[in-house]
């Protein structure tokens, strides 16, 4: 994409009812726009990134097993109702009333609604296990909205509901959930850490939440830093392997870690004092078992093996799609601007024109565009006519991994210059070595 094309209002000064980094740059970098109060409009590039995260969302959920569907925002008030939701949970759902004076709700959550749908279609064990999940818009009534997308009223998120048998099945897609997460968050560059934690509204007795470290984080966390080591990697692996996966579980959360609500000092005192880690944390993903709670209150039943009808075992599992943009970047980030980890970079790489009256700095910067463009790689061309500092300000900024700087005292050696954003590291190389660089660590990021 060229720049002298694309819709992106960069900001030069941070907005005054910005209170954290993701928030204050993601105006900056003329990702979203507030309608109302934690409410936003995603432009252009804030809306790249938010797709590609939703992107690798449905790609490891599909490797799970999972199946994608959608349901509406809009909800009937009598499902909840029904599994006695409704007058519980609070001011935080917003309740409507139709024409017809029939009372709706703005989904906060889909648990009713995925029950009924399951129990108008499910009759026996013959077709459990099952778990379907969709990405959708949600809506929580905050009472005091900030933080940016870290904490808005309306969010993008991921929700998934499996059905089993019996509680050691639901068990077993617990555990399925959970390894799924953690490959998840890693294919995005974070580590979330699982931390046993309280379930909420959403009842149950069994829950962990997936955290990632960060200062602006809202929740208080304590765990052994052994933790920090682990990484589950991207080899492949057999979700149904329950004994294997229930042993990555186990090796996750042997060692100690747990959110503010369930810390027990004096647990803790056991974990080597040089291994203790206290800190702020952002909540990215949260998983459930709660057994019968929906099942049995709406009837949702199956035949078991020995002719009876019994309520199914239910577990949720939701990640927090719009929430991982902001958590990304307070995770990833310097003084210059945002660092995007290359699997949800809204380009690969910018491309900088330092003097485009330049007619050998437009032929090369043009024959890069469009050689790159032909590999299915994503650039930024910035063929503005403003002057190099800006131009350089603004690239930090937006934060993509990849600079290739185009400029005469370059080209007069032949050579043209690579920037890592992470690093800073800066190297001047021949165009052919440049384009191969960047092929192949593209290749990389689309081959896991």
């Amino acid at each position: 994409m060229k720049l002298s094309q694309y819709f992106l209002p960069v900001l030069k000064e941070v907005p005054a009812e910005a209170n954290i980094i993701s928030h204050q740059l993601m105006l900056r970098c003329g990702m979203i726009k507030q309608t109302t109060a934690g409410i936003y409009s995603w432009l252009p590039l804030g809306f790249k990134v938010l797709k590609k995260i939703e992107e690798i969302v449905h790609s490891e959920q599909i490797k799970a097993g999972h199946i994608p569907m959608l349901m509406p925002t809009i909800q009937p008030a009598e499902l909840w109702q029904e599994s006695g939701r409704y007058d519980d949970y609070g001011k935080e759902m917003l309740r409507i009333n139709d024409r017809q004076d029939r009372n709706y709700l703005y989904g906060p959550t889909n648990e009713e609604l995925i029950t009924d749908i399951f129990r108008s279609n499910v009759t026996s064990y013959k077709d459990l296990p099952l778990t379907l999940y969709h990405i959708q818009w949600k809506f929580r009534d905050e009472l005091r909205p900030r933080f940016g997308v870290m904490r808005g009223r309306e969010f993008y998120m991921k929700d998934g509901y499996n059905f089993d048998l019996n509680e050691k099945e639901a068990i077993n897609a617990y555990n399925r959930h959970f390894v799924s997460y953690l490959r998840t968050f890693n294919r995005m560059g974070l580590q979330a850490i699982p931390m046993r934690a309280e379930t909420g509204p959403i009842g149950g007795n069994y829950s962990h939440e997936f955290l990632v470290l960060a200062n602006t984080g809202e929740s208080t966390v304590f765990f052994d830093k052994t933790l920090l080591d682990m990484n589950t990697g991207q080899e492949k692996l057999d979700y149904y392997d329950y004994t294997n996966i229930e042993k990555i579980v186990e090796r996750y959360t042997s060692p100690y870690a747990r959110t503010e609500d369930t810390h027990d000092a004096k647990l803790f005192l056991d974990v080597p004092e040089d291994c203790r880690i206290e800190s702020k944390a952002i909540e990215v993903g949260q998983i459930f078992y709660f057994g019968t709670k929906y099942s049995e209150p709406m009837k949702a039943f199956v035949v078991s093996p020995d002719g009876k009808r019994v309520p199914v075992h239910m577990g949720s599992h939701g990640i927090g799609v719009s929430r991982l943009v902001g958590a990304i970047i307070e995770a990833s980030h310097d003084e210059k601007g945002i660092i995007w980890p290359e699997p949800v970079a809204p380009f690969f790489a910018g491309l900088i024109n330092l003097n485009y009256k330049d007619e050998e700095c437009v032929k090369v910067c043009d024959e890069v565009y469009e050689k790159l463009g032909a590999k299915g790689i994503e650039i930024l061309y910035d063929d503005t006519d403003e002057r190099p500092g800006a131009k350089f300000a603004k690239m930090d900024l937006i934060g993509l991994p990849w600079q290739i700087v185009v400029g005469p005292k370059g080209l007069a050696e032949g050579k043209v210059e690579l920037v890592y954003r992470r690093t800073g590291e800066a190297n001047l190389l021949a165009l052919g070595e440049v384009l191969e660089n960047l092929y192949t660590t593209h290749k990389s990021q689309v081959e896991v």
